[in-house]
């Protein structure tokens, strides 16, 4: 029986060596540190906090602004400096809470008790995972409570739990299942307290062995739990790819949601976040963070508060041992280039990853030789060549007539053209056009 995979990918090089065997290491954080009340999908946070405020770790510092938001709690205790825009990795200034930390990490009442998950209602964990502040961490930060309460519960019969990992170089999910895959069957287990039908799976490539034996030992006796092998490919971890490989076909478009398909996925993460918010009363104050690549001295993975300066995390990780011709705050595949790093870990953070050759600036772009690569590597299944056309044409029309919105940008077109033609970054740009402009008609 072959491995469970979707149609299209590429197989870039992993560079997951430099960082695999290497255990995640808890940093504390030095100075200030930054909350961005934006750091997710949908309405920014409200402040709760005002300047000279005493905060505490634990705290929620700002509440949802609105149905599709998260609230946003203090990781360190300490006084707030004021309230002001920051940078953040896609070069946008967003409105933040600053707190001086004051070393001491006092927490609110309560923090870290332990708790019996099994004795809550579905709308009680619900309401934790809420109250925690627990988004996304796979990347596009949608709040985790809205996730778990789909309109047809019922019908809900896969959770999968995305372990693929399938970007070049990240390898904290990978660190997670080894060092705490008692944390992600935890959360798995409370997850499928709100599905009465539903059975987890927990979805792991090829290439890391070791997670994959370790979660099948732990899961042997679970009825309602297994383990799903996946082919290594990029990107195998992408949502509607993953849920296309575990249930053996279901498929999913840009305008809907997993839950249409009756699968509700989570990153490892994100699962474990929901173990330490509903069983240890702990909300989501940190994150696992690679940071990597030729340009960094001692490549790791660390477990860091949120709101800590990047330039601490390529500090703790032996600063650079050459100049870093591209840094990235992410992976190479779907990574945001980053000009300052002056940036704060945020809930989406995933990885710092630091070349020392900038490929992309090196190969010129040339004409397109309609060679075709492009289409057998879409994932999205659409022509890319043709997208192209019509993004230089700026013709949205053009572009929305070939499905351009079901475009994931994955970058494998990109990744796999001859010709070196900018195709993701073009596709980015127009659909946040044609999102715009839909919003306008609206």
């Amino acid at each position: 029986m072959g491995l469970s995979t979707f149609i299209g990918g590429v197989h870039p090089y992993e560079g997951k060596e430099l960082s695999s065997d290497k255990p995640i290491q808890v940093i504390q954080p030095k100075g200030e540190l930054v909350f961005p009340l934006s750091q997710h999908i949908g309405a920014p946070a409200k402040p709760l906090v005002a300047k000279g405020d005493t905060v505490l770790a634990g705290q929620k510092i700002a509440e949802a602004g609105g149905f599709i938001s998260a609230n946003v709690i203090c990781s360190v205790s300490g006084t707030v400096k004021g309230i002001e825009p920051r940078l953040m990795a896609n070069g946008s200034m967003v409105q933040s809470i600053i707190v001086e930390n004051d070393g001491e990490y006092r927490t609110v009442e309560g923090f870290g008790q332990k708790r019996d998950y099994t004795a809550l209602s579905k709308q009680e964990i619900r309401d934790i995972v809420k109250e925690a502040g627990i988004v996304g961490l796979g990347g596009a930060g949608f709040p985790t409570n809205v996730k778990l309460a789909p309109k047809n519960e019922e019908e809900i019969d896969y959770v999968i739990v995305n372990g693929a990992e399938c970007e070049p170089y990240l390898t904290s999910d990978y660190r997670v299942m080894l060092e705490q895959p008692e944390k992600v069957v935890g959360g798995l287990k409370v997850i499928l307290q709100l599905f009465d039908k539903a059975k987890g799976v927990i979805g792991i490539e090829e290439n890391k062995p070791e997670a994959i034996r370790i979660l099948s030992e732990l899961v042997k006796d679970e009825p309602r739990i297994q383990v799903c092998t996946l082919k290594t490919k990029y990107p195998q971890g992408g949502e509607r790819f993953l849920i296309y490989a575990v249930t053996g076909g279901r498929e999913i478009n840009s305008t809907m949601l997993p839950a249409d398909a009756g699968c509700i996925v989570d990153n490892i993460d994100t699962v474990v976040s929901i173990y330490n918010a509903v069983c240890e009363t702990t909300p989501l104050i940190r994150r696992i963070i690679t940071v990597t690549g030729d340009a960094i001295r001692e490549p790791r993975n660390f477990e860091v508060r949120l709101g800590t300066n990047y330039q601490e995390l390529i500090e703790a990780a032996g600063g650079f041992k050459e100049e870093p011709e591209k840094v990235l705050s992410g992976g190479p595949m779907m990574g945001q280039a980053l000009f300052s790093y002056d940036i704060p870990v945020m809930k989406t953070s995933s990885a710092l990853t630091c070349l020392t050759k900038d490929q992309v600036a090196a190969n010129a772009e040339t004409a397109c030789i309609r060679c075709g690569r492009c289409v057998d590597v879409c994932p999205g299944r659409v022509v890319p060549q043709m997208l192209m056309t019509a993004a230089e044409h700026h013709d949205l029309a053009a572009f929305e007539k070939l499905n351009g919105m079901e475009c994931c940008e994955c970058g494998s077109c990109t990744f796999i053209c001859p010709a070196h033609r900018p195709l993701t970054q073009a596709f980015k740009e127009m659909r946040k056009a044609v999102m715009a402009e839909r919003k306008k008609k609206a």
